[in-house]
């Protein structure tokens, strides 16, 4: 196997043992006023991201980042929230028939199950609503665990664009190592500065962004918040179609406040003028 980094070229010996991993935390926001809007509203969301929809797009990231889909696991859960878990290799094509869901499985797993305990993607949401706020979110975890060749960076627009997200938290680190042809370990096996660099401009744009990145850890976290917040987009539910300027600013205060506690991690005082 041959690769470029750094503008050298890297003769890796037998398989690539690197462990690539990208996490996501995605977050998409609305303000419904009455109970009931926030239980519609969460309704909305579970059904929009059932585990049909995630499975979805598990299969579409694995043909994203070249792998082959092996088998996937899905749970709908009640009142709400959905999870799919999936095993991907990057080795030959696996047969239709050995590509089936847990429910389905009568007979002894497929025979490549054994060496797939790195690569997988998981998906977990978590819809959540403050009734006496009226605010309300809505969480997507993505796991994805790779071997080898293949990569989950190629999926990071794909990702992104598949939530309407208000804020989305990235993390990718690369673990283990691998050798030349030489004997040499190799901690990496592409560029890579930030996380950014595999995001498109026109995504970028969209959002105020903010790294920390240790080079020599391979470690790297990016976290995006969205520019522009049209009040018009957050609302939810019939009570708030007739609101006048001063609760339109109230609200629009209230929901600028959260997404800024969550894109920072912490609790904010409303007065600070941190937004």
């Amino acid at each position: 196997m041959v690769r470029r980094v750094k503008g050298k070229t890297l003769k890796l010996e037998g398989f690539n043992n690197l462990t690539k991993s990208i996490s996501f935390n995605i977050y998409d926001i609305c303000y419904a006023r009455s109970r009931e809007s926030q239980i519609e509203y969460l309704e909305y969301v579970d059904e929009e991201y059932n585990s049909k929809r995630l499975e979805e797009i598990v299969e579409n990231v694995t043909r994203m980042i070249n792998a082959k889909l092996v088998s996937v696991s899905t749970q709908d859960y009640d009142p709400r929230g959905a999870s799919v878990v999936a095993l991907i290799n990057e080795g030959s094509p696996v047969a239709d028939e050995h590509i089936k869901s847990d429910k389905e499985q009568t007979g002894p797993a497929p025979f490549v199950i054994g060496h797939l305990d790195k690569s997988h993607i998981a998906i977990h949401t978590y819809p959540e609503y403050h009734r006496l706020t009226g605010l309300a979110s809505f969480r997507v975890d993505i796991d994805i665990s790779t071997c080898g060749m293949i990569s989950p960076l190629s999926a990071l627009n794909y990702l992104i664009e598949s939530f309407d997200s208000e804020v989305v938290i990235i993390d990718y680190r690369v673990r283990g190592f691998t050798r030349d042809h030489k004997g040499r370990k190799v901690f990496i096996d592409h560029d890579i500065s930030s996380i950014q660099d595999y995001i498109d401009q026109d995504i970028l744009e969209r959002y105020i962004t903010y790294d920390i990145n240790i080079l020599s850890d391979n470690n790297f976290h990016t976290k995006m918040r969205k520019k522009e917040i049209r009040l018009k987009d957050f609302l939810f539910g019939d009570e708030v179609t007739s609101l006048d300027p001063k609760e339109k600013e109230r609200i629009r205060r209230a929901l600028l406040h959260e997404i800024q506690e969550i894109f920072e991690c912490r609790n904010l005082n409303m007065r600070s003028g941190r937004l």
